[in-house]
């Protein structure tokens, strides 16, 4: 295996860790023996775990006929394949990579000498399309964009690519992360672990192309859509309550005195109060802004030990294996150009 500086590592260096792909799938009985050959041809000495979830085809079969570990998880949900296989797998390097033949497994060697030469905890995999027409059906692309900058604005970091599905992780992510997330969302929840912790990433390009003829696909734009949604909101809620209950109180505030301030001129004029069921409802407005500014200066610092909790756990696990601890992270583009970077500010490129 080549090292991320183009320089071939030692064996050695590699050959003692343990690797794991985890495939989850769901009727993919088109793709998933191909998945499986080419994760075996490009990590000869990685693990494939693929995790039939519900299938009604024969996508364990072909599976395990290609060399894969087959393992079953009866919750329907790709969050409900990750939390499990998380917690069954003991690996140094996990793959997480889709079953339905879209990504390039090519690019896999690279992300996983970059995970171990930055060293990394996550290595984001950011789709390029490698065909002439968009391999992103319609609307995933737009709806893509909004959550990178949603998510980013919300939790003060950059992402290019959160919904992606390919990923490379170590150890201490893993064991480090509360998958709570059961469908699809959970490439939102791993991108918000990694903002909060502030856990060294980097990001790159991957090919990424369209499902292969008698393959379909399982997402749903909008139903998905507001699952993410819904869970950034409930994020940002757990994350940043200062945020969230700060807008609520500004929310409550405005309407109190929306309300009040008439009623208030009313009274400085006449020194009567004749509308006496907003004046309560403009009092009950300011009483539940207070509240909730109180709530969430509370939850603020719950959060805040809290994340120190979990920070403290996730540096009490090994960090992943530096095989080079003075090389320069080397990228190259889809064509195969080397593109030379510095070591990402904070770990992220």
């Amino acid at each position: 295996m080549s090292s991320g500086d183009g320089r071939m590592q030692d064996s050695s260096s590699v050959g003692h860790l343990r690797i794991a792909a985890i495939v989850p799938c769901h009727n993919e009985e088109v793709t998933v023996e191909k998945v499986v050959t080419d994760l075996r041809a490009s990590v000869p000495e990685m693990t494939v775990y693929v995790y039939d979830n519900n299938s009604t085809d024969r996508t364990a079969e072909r599976a395990e006929a290609a060399g894969a570990i087959v393992r079953r998880e009866e919750r329907k949900g790709k969050g409900n394949v990750v939390r499990r296989a998380f917690a069954d797998i003991d690996a140094d390097v996990y793959v997480m990579v889709d079953g339905d033949d879209t990504y390039e497994a090519s690019h896999l060697p690279e992300m996983i000498d970059l995970l171990l030469s930055g060293p990394y905890d996550h290595v984001l995999g950011v789709r390029q399309d490698t065909q002439a027409t968009s391999s992103y059906r319609p609307g995933h692309e737009a709806g893509n964009r909004m959550f990178n900058r949603l998510t980013g604005w919300l939790f003060k970091d950059s992402v290019t690519d959160m919904l992606s599905g390919y990923r490379v992780f170590s150890r201490r992510f893993v064991k480090s992360f509360p998958a709570v997330s059961k469908h699809f969302e959970i490439e939102t929840e791993l991108t918000v672990h990694m903002m909060s912790l502030r856990i060294p990433n980097v990001e790159v390009p991957v090919g990424f192309r369209d499902r292969p003829e008698g393959s379909e696909s399982k997402l749903s734009t909008f139903k998905d859509g507001f699952r993410i949604l819904g869970l950034i909101a409930s994020l940002v809620r757990h994350e940043r309550p200062s945020l969230f209950y700060g807008l609520l109180t500004l929310f409550f505030a405005l309407v109190s005195l929306g309300f009040g301030l008439p009623v208030v001129y009313e009274f400085w004029q006449t020194g009567l109060v004749p509308r006496l069921p907003t004046a309560v409802l403009a009092a009950c407005s300011m009483i539940l802004a207070f509240l909730m500014l109180s709530v969430g200066l509370v939850l603020d610092g719950l959060r805040r030990e809290r994340r120190e909790q979990a920070r403290l756990h996730y540096l009490s696990l090994p960090p992943a294996v530096t095989t080079n601890a003075h090389s320069v992270p080397v990228r190259t583009d889809l064509a195969g150009t080397r593109i030379e970077t510095e070591v990402p500010r904070n770990g992220v490129a």
